[in-house]
């Protein structure tokens, strides 16, 4: 199982919408997430804006491309977009680098 763990950066002006967005994620889009290999995913937002995320998943590039596939992400994306700071013409997932793990304490 691969941990996965990544950073973005929501505007300050969209945090509260941002936080209120999460607490109703579509039923359709988790439907998708957990179909395409998406698990224990959890996003952390700090006052400034700070995103963390984390996931696990078999593969993480299966589980990212399965998501590509399906026509929730797209529209998901496109309304999400707006919320997040130096995109730089990509759509949040694609902006999701994933840190390198340098420590696990199982």
């Amino acid at each position: 199982m691969q941990r996965v763990c990544f950073l973005l950066k929501v505007r300050a002006d969209r945090l509260d919408e941002y936080r209120e967005r999460h607490a109703a994620v579509w039923p359709e889009m988790l439907d998708a997430l957990s179909a395409t290999g998406w698990h224990n995913y959890s996003l952390f937002l700090r006052e400034d804006g700070l995103l963390v995320g984390y996931l696990e998943t078999e593969d993480f590039a299966a589980a990212r491309a399965g998501m590509e596939a399906t026509d929730i992400n797209s529209r998901w994306q496109a309304e999400m977009a707006p919320f997040f700071e130096s995109l730089d013409g990509a759509r949040p997932d694609e902006a999701m680098k994933p840190l390198t793990e340098v420590f696990h304490l199982a």
